[in-house]
């Protein structure tokens, strides 16, 4: 399948999972925004990328500040939003202060929901496009640690299914 002209968002595409699809995406001829908070680790990954016959920019941009979800949500052009990014802490839920509880929905959360807002009308409005949002098995299964984290992505799969009813009519899935 080729996404020959086709522009990708992968937040925390830095490493791990979020850097494999940025890799793998732009294999298939997206053009791929890597993002991370760390400009030397997105610029690696963006040489890699262009190295491997690629095409890739990096975006820096911290999703716990405002001005970072503001650098994303600002973007134009965005066929394909992978919501990667995320933060966990395995505690008990008496160890889980409010503190680590905000700082789990924001970005696990609300940092997805603000991009969806901005970017996926703008998809719908040029004919379609495609969001993944990457979870947890934490999501489906408590354990004595995961409460918060585990709700938090919870959310996020719930928000999933929204947007396939909400915008899935719109060519959006």
């Amino acid at each position: 399948m080729t996404l020959e002209g086709r522009t990708a968002l992968v937040t925390g595409s830095t490493s791990g999972i979020g850097r494999a699809a940025a890799e793998s995406l732009a294999a298939r001829g997206a053009t791929v925004i890597v993002t991370g908070r760390d400009p030397q680790r997105a610029e690696a990954v963006v040489a890699q990328i262009a190295a491997s016959g690629g095409t890739a920019r990096a975006v820096t941009a911290d999703l716990t500040k405002p001005e970072g979800v503001a650098a994303l949500t600002s973007l134009d052009g965005v066929d394909i939003l992978v919501n990667n990014a995320g933060v966990y802490r395995f505690l008990p839920t008496s160890g889980t202060g409010p503190a680590v509880f905000d700082l789990l929905l924001e970005v696990n959360l609300r940092v997805p929901f603000l991009l969806g807002q901005a970017l996926i009308p703008r998809m719908a409005e040029h004919g379609g496009g495609s969001v993944v949002n990457v979870s947890t098995v934490a999501a489906r299964v408590g354990t004595a640690t995961s409460a918060a984290y585990g709700a938090a992505k919870a959310g996020l799969e719930s928000l999933t299914r929204a947007w396939a009813a909400e915008y899935g009519p719109q060519g959006v899935s």
